[in-house]
Order: C-alpha cells, then sequence, then structure tokens
C-alpha cells in the first residue's frame, strides 16, 4: 500500500477545495431558499419522514433553522478560501449532515456523495496550498501531498459511475424504460422537444448512460483516452441539467472527474493563462508579494510509518464498506426498484418511475364502520408522492397515525393500507398487503417486508 503515499502535487486538491465550497455554498443556498423560505418544508410542526437510527433529528424553530443555514454558507465560503480549513469542515459537515437527516423524501444520491466528500474533507491537507490559513504560518505550506489525498475522491467518482451502470441491467432499463416517460413529458422543450419524441433517442439515452458509466472510468484512466472521455462526460452531464432538475450534481461529478488527470493540471493551466492575460500574471504577483512565502521546491507533507499504518486500514475498510453496500438489495426478496429494500446509498440513480393513489383504513374496536384517512390532506405533495413508493415510510407514516390517535384516548387501534400502484409502464397492481395491522409492525432494516406484496412484470 505503498502508494497511497506516493507524493502528488497538492494542485488538483486545491481546484477541489476551491470548487467543493463553491458548489457547497450554492447548494445550501438553494435549499435554504427554496425548499425552507419559499417551499416551507422544514417547519417543525409539521410531519416529517426520518432516517431510522436518526429520529431525532428534527428541524429547528425560526431564526434557528436560517441561522444553521447561514452558518453552513459561512463555512463554505471559509472551506474555499481556505480560513479555519478544519473548524470550517467540522462545522459544514454537521450542518450538511443535519440538512440531509432532517427529511427522507427529499433523499437523493447526490446529496449522499456530497454529504459523505464533506466529511472525507475535514481529513484531507487541501489548505497546505493556496488558502489563508497558512499567510500567518507559511511552513505549513507543501507542495505535494500523499496519493491517497486525492485518490480517495476519484475512488468515490468511480464508485458512483460504475455502480450506477451495474443499476441499470435490468430489464426495464433496457427497453428505454423510464426514459420513454420521462422524455417524452419533456417533448414540449423549446429546440429539442422534437427529437425528445422519438422513441430512438430514449434508448439511445438508455444504452449511452449505461455504457457510459460502465466504462467512464476506465476512459479516464487511460491517458489516450481521457480527454474524449471527459467530453463526453461533459455532454452527459449537460443533457442531465437540461432535462432533469438534479442541482448540482453535473457540476460536482465534473470537478470530481477531473481528479483523474494529472495532479498537477491546474497549475498548468495557469501558467497558459498567465501567458495570454496580462491581468492573471498581475494577480499572481499580488498574491506572492502579500501573502507568499519561499518554500523548497520538492517540499512534500511527512506523514508517520504508524501513521501511514492508520491511514491505509482506515482506506481499506472506507473502500470494502462502499463496494459491499450497493450490492445488498440482493438480501431481499423481490425487485429493489418496487421494494426499496436495498435502494438508497447504492448510486441507483434514474431508474424508475412510480405512480400510484393510496388511503389507509382505520378499524376501531368500539365502531363497526372503519374510517378513512386520505394522507394526501396531511402531507405536501412531494411527501405524498413519496410516501405511497417507499414501504417504510407507509410503514412510518401509519405508526405516526398510530401514535396521534393513542394521544387522545385510542390505543387500539388497528392500520391498514390501501394502495396500488405503477411501477414506469407496467400495469397498475397492489402495493401494499391490505391484510396486515401496520400498527402492529415493526421495520426491520435487514429482513424483507412480508407484507409488500410480490410484483407481478406485466404491460
Amino acid at each position: 500500500m505503498k502508494f497511497l503515499f506516493q507524493p502528488t502535487h497538492i494542485a488538483t486538491l486545491v481546484f477541489f477545495r476551491i470548487a467543493f465550497g463553491i458548489l457547497a455554498f450554492a447548494d445550501v443556498l438553494g435549499t435554504w431558499t427554496y425548499k425552507h423560505l419559499y417551499k416551507k418544508s422544514f417547519e417543525p410542526e409539521h410531519f416529517h419522514f426520518k432516517y431510522y437510527g436518526f429520529q431525532w433529528v428534527h428541524p429547528l424553530p425560526e431564526p434557528f433553522m436560517s441561522l444553521l443555514f447561514i452558518v453552513a454558507m459561512v463555512a463554505a465560503i471559509c472551506i474555499a478560501i481556505g480560513k479555519w480549513y478544519r473548524s470550517a469542515c467540522v462545522v459544514f459537515a454537521l450542518s450538511f449532515s443535519w440538512f440531509f437527516f432532517m427529511e427522507k423524501v427529499f433523499y437523493l444520491n447526490h446529496g449522499y456523495l456530497f454529504m459523505l466528500v464533506s466529511i472525507l474533507m475535514f481529513f484531507l491537507p487541501a489548505d497546505r496550498a493556496l488558502a489563508l490559513d497558512n499567510i500567518k504560518r507559511p511552513d505549513r505550506r507543501v507542495n505535494y501531498v500523499p496519493w491517497v489525498s486525492t485518490g480517495i475522491l476519484a475512488f468515490m467518482m468511480g464508485i458512483v459511475y460504475f455502480y450506477g451502470g451495474i443499476a441499470k441491467l435490468n430489464p426495464d432499463w433496457l427497453v428505454g424504460q423510464p426514459l420513454k416517460i420521462w422524455l417524452n413529458q419533456k417533448s414540449d422543450m423549446f429546440l429539442i422537444g422534437l427529437l425528445l419524441k422519438q422513441e430512438w433517442f430514449a434508448y439511445f439515452m438508455s444504452y449511452g448512460g449505461l455504457l457510459l458509466d460502465l466504462t467512464i472510468v476506465f476512459f479516464l484512466l487511460w491517458k489516450r483516452t481521457r480527454i474524449a472521455a471527459f467530453f463526453f462526460l461533459i455532454f452527459f452531464h449537460c443533457m442531465n441539467l437540461i432535462l432533469f432538475k438534479i442541482g448540482i450534481f453535473p457540476y460536482f461529478s465534473l470537478v470530481l472527474s477531473s481528479l483523474f488527470f494529472p495532479p498537477d493540471w491546474p497549475l498548468r493551466f495557469f501558467n497558459y493563462l498567465k501567458e495570454k492575460f496580462n491581468w492573471v500574471r498581475r494577480l499572481e504577483s499580488y498574491w506572492q508579494q502579500k501573502f507568499s512565502a519561499k518554500i523548497p521546491e520538492h517540499e512534500a507533507l511527512h506523514i508517520s510509518e504508524t501513521g501511514q499504518k492508520w491511514i491505509t486500514a482506515v482506506v481499506v475498510i472506507f473502500c470494502l464498506v462502499h463496494v459491499t453496500v450497493p450490492f445488498r438489495h440482493h438480501l431481499f426478496k423481490g425487485d429493489v426498484a418496487w421494494t426499496e429494500e436495498g435502494h438508497r446509498y447504492s448510486w441507483r440513480m434514474m431508474l424508475r418511475q412510480k405512480r400510484g393513489t393510496g388511503k389507509f383504513r382505520l378499524v376501531f374496536p368500539d365502531e363497526d364502520k372503519p374510517k378513512i384517512h386520505y394522507p394526501s390532506k396531511q402531507l405536501s405533495s412531494r411527501q405524498y408522492r413519496k410516501m405511497i413508493t417507499h414501504p417504510d415510510m407507509i410503514l412510518q407514516y401509519a405508526h405516526y397515525l398510530r401514535d396521534s390517535l393513542q394521544q387522545i384516548g385510542k390505543p387500539d387501534v388497528e392500520i391498514y393500507a390501501d394502495i396500488k400502484l405503477r411501477l414506469n409502464q407496467h400495469k397498475s397492481q397492489r402495493y401494499i398487503d391490505d391484510k396486515v395491522n401496520l400498527a402492529g409492525v415493526e421495520w426491520e432494516m435487514f429482513r424483507h417486508a412480508d407484507w409488500i406484496l410480490p410484483f407481478k412484470r406485466e404491460l
């Protein structure tokens, strides 16, 4: 494992730190202004779907909720400019993780990836160059850092691509589903609308995305194909940006993918700009006069042998976890696109469209006729759409109803779900066994929920 600690130029790590800080600021700003201030998605008095194990994470009352968003944005800026770097990484990672775990309906793979990277940032020596922290402590500046500093980030991006491709090897994706549905819904778009109507284009996007995900890492690793592969990535992510609302993911993916290039590429690009533009030369001169200090040409960050052993052990465990977790859905019966068991944290991206309707039947021992509860009247439209397509959320909402009724003196209620669902273009079918009393069922994370009815693949 000595290759993990081979000296690597710090330029690409510094570039990533700056880009990460900018994207982190933009993502938190968007979440704050749109989801919180405009959509009111994080109101403390509203019901929120929680991640199991993180039920203690709640939205804060105002003005503390907005203050937390502002603190996270300030931390993102500090990361970008390299000021109070370690503290800023801790503050941002904790804040972003809080936002992530507050509401399950907003789960996105890129949010999960961004949270993981925000935690990793604390351990990376990304502040050892071009950082304001080094003005008073120029002795901390280095030109070279261990290869693992950028290698672990490139590994995460490679996992996202490759496992995203493996997930696309399913019967629906290979016949153009669900892209046929989504592209047809976008057929009124300016200029490209006519193209999106064509059936062959859905197949082109399906198989193009499949092949890109499965092969792009290998093309990025090979010097001869790296530039061409990166241009394909730009096209791929631009199409996703145009067609789908996926936030900063296209930009973040491109930034992470740039780590496959030689580690000094940002420095070479900057030198190219210096030859072309006088203002770049003046900017460099100003920085050197005000902030820079001379350091030996090949000074590298030194890590003791004991430190290398500990880092190696942690990296191996980290990699093994992220190599194995995406396969955990094979431990459950049924199609993961239907049951959702093992879907999260597995890089299963844009693979299915599920639509349905549902209600709950409440049976009281002292009443002859059951009461019908329509969750669409209490939940937001997004919460309702997500809830009826995810069994863990269906159970969580049933327990919420049970607990609410217990608080008003109705402890023996039985709750049954009447939910029908359509996966992609298959026939609509019953999703949850309506003979199972969900009030008496507990969620088991590593065991198949037998109250989820089997999926019948019928078009």
